[in-house]
């Protein structure tokens, strides 16, 4: 049989993960979800903001690529396709 060209399927199930964070932080995302509202006039609840927000975050972050590079150079992106970011 011919090598097929998908080696590996990712695993994008969503991983539940509780954070504990500063009551300022947690204004500022409520705040962020009332400007997103009013800029886009969708409604968002602020927990939906912080997978995209860290994701962004990551992948905006230079000297992160260069040491995930430099890690594991035979593995591709785990950001799922449609996040926030360059590349995807």
């Amino acid at each position: 049989m011919a090598k097929l060209k998908l080696t590996e399927i990712l695993d994008d199930r969503p991983v539940k993960l509780s954070v504990e964070l500063p009551a300022v932080v947690h204004r500022d995302l409520v705040a962020y979800a009332e400007a997103l509202k009013t800029q886009t006039g969708q409604a968002v609840e602020p927990t939906k903001l912080v997978a995209p927000m860290l994701a962004r975050f990551m992948a905006t972050d230079r000297a992160f690529a260069r040491a995930r590079k430099v890690a594991a150079p035979h593995v591709a992106s785990s950001r799922p396709a449609g996040m926030v970011g360059k590349g995807g």
